[in-house]
């Protein structure tokens, strides 16, 4: 039997109860229960669904997934089975997965993302569900996430589609120089996020130089991994401090985390929980060694409980 989950990792997300801050990213874990066979899901705190679309998407040509010298590029296209098929095979699944599981949301169109979010706001067992407005792997995945005016309003119309269940709104990192990712998380608070994941992959790229020819079909994928974490924890800090902190709203740290001080950099830099994505790819149980790790932690700091840690790196005076 699996140890039980020490009750001080145990958080708060916009108000929903988790047994700890480790998160299974969208997109590397399946649609719920997948991951059951290699580990307990109940010592997670959540499962991000993998996005779901309007419609049906086969997603991009092989290769599609390659490995980088420091993580991982992929560039899967969002292939998913759409929403009708989702609430037909995976929702009725949902009620058996011991975690808490949340939705997640990918299209091109205010529409694509209101129509999924009214279907997925019918399922009880999602207490919240994630936009993706970041993915750069598909024909216009991050306008939404670059440009403030055009977020608000996609915000604002799938808030409108959901009563109960909570938003979170899942960034890019591409947002440099104006407006700012401060300035984009701001835009979605005002319209009516209840949290952020900060952040998707890096657009990158990667070329066989013996055959001279781009290693993914795509040409240009996502890079994630270690490579991604140093800059992924800057924008937390920054968003934390210039925007979140203030309004109360949580943020879900994502990008290379691996081991147990990943996850507490982003804890201290100020996120409340923090997603497990291309290290489940290298070892799915890597999510049991943070959480075992992240009690030692504590013990080190003697605090008793993990939120005391959110937010208290020690900046020069």
């Amino acid at each position: 039997m699996a140890r039980p989950i020490d009750p001080r990792l145990s958080i708060e997300l916009a108000g929903i109860p988790l047994r700890s801050p480790v998160i299974l990213a969208a997109g590397t874990a399946g649609y719920s229960d997948e991951l059951a066979d290699v580990m307990d899901l109940s010592q997670v705190g959540a499962v991000v669904c993998k996005s779901i679309t309007r419609e049906p998407r086969v997603g991009n040509e092989t290769w599609r997934v390659w490995p980088a010298k420091a993580g991982m590029l992929n560039a899967i296209g969002l292939a998913n089975p759409g929403i009708d098929k989702f609430m037909s095979d995976v929702a009725p699944r949902l009620k058996n997965t011991p975690t808490t599981v949340f939705g997640s949301i990918a299209g091109t169109s205010i529409d694509d993302y209101a129509h999924v979010a009214r279907h997925m706001e019918t399922i009880p067992e999602l207490p919240a569900i994630e936009i993706n407005v970041s993915c750069p792997n598909v024909h216009g995945g991050t306008e939404f996430g670059a440009d403030a005016g055009a977020l608000r309003e996609l915000v604002s119309a799938v808030r409108a589609e959901l009563t109960s269940s909570k938003l979170i709104v899942k960034l890019s990192p591409i947002a440099v120089g104006q407006p700012t990712l401060a300035d984009i998380a701001r835009a979605a608070i005002e319209a009516g996020a209840d949290a952020l994941t900060i952040a998707n992959t890096v657009p990158a790229m990667q070329i066989d130089v013996r055959t001279r020819r781009p290693v993914l079909s795509n040409v240009t994928g996502g890079l994630s991994g270690p490579a991604v974490h140093p800059i992924a924890v800057k924008l937390v800090h920054d968003v934390y401090r210039k925007v979140a902190q203030e309004a109360g709203v949580p943020i879900i740290g994502l990008g290379g985390v691996s081991a147990w001080d990943d996850a507490a950099e982003f804890i201290l830099a100020g996120a409340t929980a923090v997603g497990v994505g291309t290290a489940l790819f290298a070892d799915p149980r890597a999510p049991l060694r943070i959480n075992r790790d992240l009690s030692r932690w504590l013990n080190t700091h003697r605090v008793q409980v993990v939120k005391d840690l959110v937010g208290q790196v020690i900046l020069p005076a």
